[in-house]
């Protein structure tokens, strides 16, 4: 027997139309590249992004056709969200931090038709230009007067195309299943997938971000995502925002400390997310120039683990919640959240925090399991280990244009993790960042985040490197915090009696900073090669 309900497809430019209906005076602020901030509403940005998608269709841009972007956190990006998936094509965003022949290689491999770049990206569009003879549609996310001199040929200018365009359009109904959406990972382990995102998957995905237990966004918080919007479509935030009705606050290009602790105090945010190394520049600033969060209340973590110590510096000194959420490119991203449960409640902060450094309980309808090497399912204890699955409505099947990515309807992460009677999970390790000595594991980030939680430590990666004896050992590399100096001796002391000393690191190397990707995650891969040869301390 069928039911008797509506079928309404869910998809993104419904998502604005309800932000215009319901919240059409909530402000989102943009802060341009040249430096100075834009505002604009929900009801104002909907008719630009109708505006735009009728400017796509006279780019003849029709349905299925991936659309670049090469952009910061900004109203006019927020726009293409809208205005590209609206109409039927896939939003492309691409990440600018990547070096110009990677982006040529992604926008290939994607068959981009169209490239909208930010001011500020002009010399990168023009090399993408170099690269793809056959891409002929570039727009510069500007005025006019704005256009790039370094900008590709026969560049085109984005108020331009909107001032020749009208509001007219309507959105027109699409199937929930048809492609919105496409990010590529980061490529760390080799060269980048691609994952095609869904209306559906999209909805459902910011629906859930939303939910209390989740990232409890309501139309009573500001929000600065701080996390790139090219990056897992900055984790769901410009979608759930609108959706619930929070007011909006993108920072642009500029992500140091001092700009983001500017915006955040000027525009009164709530809320914001990001990942452990641009919070710990926030942090930096301020405790250099003696500063507090006037309206800042919660940050959302993600990207990778949070140390122990961000977490006490933003709480304790600052008065801001942390929340440690888990996530990956192939999840949407978002897949878990370390809330706590009621009766975690009466716990003391010790206890509290031991859970909430964990990566945290699903969030419905995703679903978990571990499993052995034999692939048997393990025990949701807290000590059974074995590689983390999961599977649900915003988890990838398989990527573009059609590599096989699941099996039997499980996605296979990669992960190390445990998982406890309540839910939470946590991850171990990476499974090509588990360190094997004489026959036993080590995990890296244990080894990293005590190392983090040292006073005179600013940013730590551990590795395993080859040992005549052990098969391989722990080698500890460190950065210090600006004005601190710290020996091996003190550090390697420092981990007695915080694990076992079969697990201490055997030698530390000091180093100025630690190469980061794209996305902010320390790239351990190159740390592998150089110190691969690392000559062992004599016993």
């Amino acid at each position: 027997m069928h039911a008797s309900m509506m079928s309404m497809p869910l998809s993104i430019s419904s998502i604005i139309e309800h932000a215009d209906r319901s919240h059409g005076s909530t402000q989102v602020v943009s802060r341009r590249f040249q430096g100075h901030v834009d505002r604009m509403d929900y009801r104002t940005l909907h008719a630009r992004a109708r505006r735009l998608a009728r400017a796509l269709q006279d780019l003849g841009i029709g349905a299925g056709d991936r659309v670049a972007t090469l952009a910061w956190n900004g109203s006019r990006h927020l726009e293409l969200y809208f205005a590209v998936s609206g109409c039927g094509a896939v939003l492309h965003t691409i990440n600018p931090r990547l070096h110009p022949e990677q982006i040529a290689w992604i926008a290939k491999q994607a068959q981009d038709v169209a490239l909208f770049f930010d001011v500020g990206l002009g010399a990168l569009a023009t090399s993408v230009q170099a690269s793809m003879p056959g891409l002929s549609r570039f727009v510069a996310m500007c005025a006019t007067d704005e256009l790039p001199v370094d900008g590709p040929a026969g560049q085109l200018c984005y108020e331009d195309l909107l001032d020749a365009s009208d509001e007219t359009f309507h959105w027109p109904t699409v199937d929930e299943n048809q492609a919105s959406s496409l990010c590529f990972t980061s490529g760390t382990t080799g060269d980048p997938k691609g994952v095609l995102y869904s209306h559906r998957s999209t909805v459902l995905h910011a629906l859930a971000c939303a939910l209390p237990d989740a990232l409890n966004l309501s139309a009573r918080d500001t929000i600065a995502p701080i996390v790139p919007m090219f990056h897992v479509n900055a984790w769901g935030l410009p979608y759930a925002a609108p959706m619930v009705g929070a007011r909006l606050v993108l920072p642009g290009s500029r992500l140091d400390g001092a700009s983001l602790y500017e915006l955040f105090e000027s525009e009164s945010v709530t809320v914001s997310a990001g990942v452990p190394t641009v919070w710990q520049g926030i942090l930096a600033h301020m405790e250099e120039q003696g500063l507090h969060f006037s309206k800042l209340r919660r940050a959302i973590i993600g990207g990778s683990a949070c140390p122990p110590s961000l977490r006490e510096r933003l709480e304790d000194r600052h008065g801001v919640q942390v929340t440690h959420a888990w996530g990956m490119t192939e999840l949407s991203p978002l897949g878990t959240v370390a809330s706590l449960k009621a009766h975690h409640l009466g716990l003391d902060q010790a206890a509290r925090r031991k859970l909430e450094a964990k990566q945290g309980r699903s969030i419905y309808p995703l679903q978990m399991k571990i499993t052995a090497e034999d692939g048997r399912e393990l025990a949701w204890d807290g000590r059974s280990s074995g590689e983390l699955w999961v599977k649900g409505p915003w988890v990838v099947d398989r990527y573009f244009p059609s590599e096989p990515a699941a099996r039997e309807g499980w996605f296979a992460t990669g992960d190390i993790a445990t998982i406890d009677e309540d839910g939470f999970m946590q991850i171990t390790d990476r499974t090509k960042d588990l360190i094997k000595s004489g026959g036993e594991w080590i995990s890296s980030i244990l080894l990293e985040h005590i190392a983090m939680s040292h006073p005179d430590i600013a940013a730590a990666a551990c590795i395993g490197v080859a040992h005549p004896k052990w098969d391989e050992r722990p080698l500890l590399i460190v950065a210090c915090r600006q004005g601190r100096v710290a020996s091996r001796e003190d550090l390697l002391a420092f981990f007695a009696g915080k694990v076992a000393r079969w697990q201490c690191p055997d030698d530390v190397v000091f180093v100025d900073t630690l190469p980061t990707g794209a996305t902010g995650k320390v790239q351990k891969m190159r740390l592998r090669e150089h110190y691969r040869d690392h000559r062992w301390p004599e016993p």
